[in-house]
């Protein structure tokens, strides 16, 4: 490892809009489970299947139906 790098040819991350932002949310156990067996179906990590799910609901602005109990 040198002692010192030199970026000044160094450009921008042009990914740095796409990143993520961690947050922490609370779910139904039953939810989690089922993203879970959906990751192990697919070989996708579920935290990436509840992340492709929520933004397809937002891209197509999916509207959620609920009753109250």
């Amino acid at each position: 490892m040198r002692k010192e790098y030199d970026f000044s040819k160094g450009i921008r991350n042009p990914y740095v809009t796409k990143l993520k932002q961690q947050i922490t949310i609370r779910l139904n156990i039953e939810t989690v489970d089922y993203f879970k067996k959906q990751a192990e179906e697919t070989g996708i990590s579920y935290q990436n299947l509840i992340n492709m799910y929520l933004t397809d609901c937002a891209v197509h602005e999916k509207k959620l139906e609920y009753t109250f109990k």
